[in-house]
């Protein structure tokens, strides 16, 4: 479902740890998507945060899925979506 979500965004998607930890900082995002395989050490900071800022995290089953629903060639490790 969340790979859904990400492909249907319509505010579009921040790919990636830096920069959806920026976005988050900015208070621009309304969920996060983490991957669960995944280093946790890679998405620790990004969950922290999320939980902290109160955005709704999902998590979905592999990188290289998310990043192909991000329209991307590679994995990625988590997703943010814009609000």
């Amino acid at each position: 479902m969340s790979y859904d979500k990400v492909t249907q965004a319509k505010n579009g998607t921040i790919v990636g740890t830096k920069q959806a930890m920026k976005a988050l900082k900015d208070n621009l995002v309304k969920e996060i998507v983490i991957a669960k395989d995944a280093d946790v050490h890679v998405t620790n900071k990004i969950v922290d945060l999320a939980k902290e800022k109160g955005v709704p995290i999902h998590t979905v089953d592999s990188m290289k899925k998310l990043g192909k629903a991000c329209g991307i060639d590679v994995g990625a490790a988590a997703v943010a979506i814009k609000q």
